[in-house]
């Protein structure tokens, strides 16, 4: 079974691609958006748990890895080298309020 070669337009009408090197195109954007996905989904998760042990003895630990996946976002271009600094900025502000 072929996969679908659709894509939706900003009007939301789905178009099909006929051009060879767009259904590869098609492909690979959405293998991008599953990574892309899965690690933003990580980074919530790193920096909840991080807030979350907060008073704990785990919490440096779970900072350096929060922030650790920030970086490494960043440096994929995942997320912009700004927006990580801003979170990495009130991950630290929120961290040494509660302590």
């Amino acid at each position: 079974m072929h996969p679908p070669f659709k894509r939706r337009s900003s009007k939301g009408f789905l178009h099909v691609a006929n051009i060879k090197s767009q259904k590869k195109r098609i492909l690979t954007n959405a293998k991008r958006a599953d990574r892309n996905k899965a690690v933003k989904s990580e980074l919530k998760t790193r920096v909840k748990n991080a807030v979350k042990a907060a008073d704990t003895e785990q919490s440096e630990e779970a900072l350096r890895l929060a922030v650790k996946r920030l970086d490494a976002a960043a440096a994929k271009g995942i997320i912009h080298k700004n927006q990580a600094a801003r979170r990495k900025s009130r991950l630290m502000k929120q961290l040494n309020v509660s302590s």
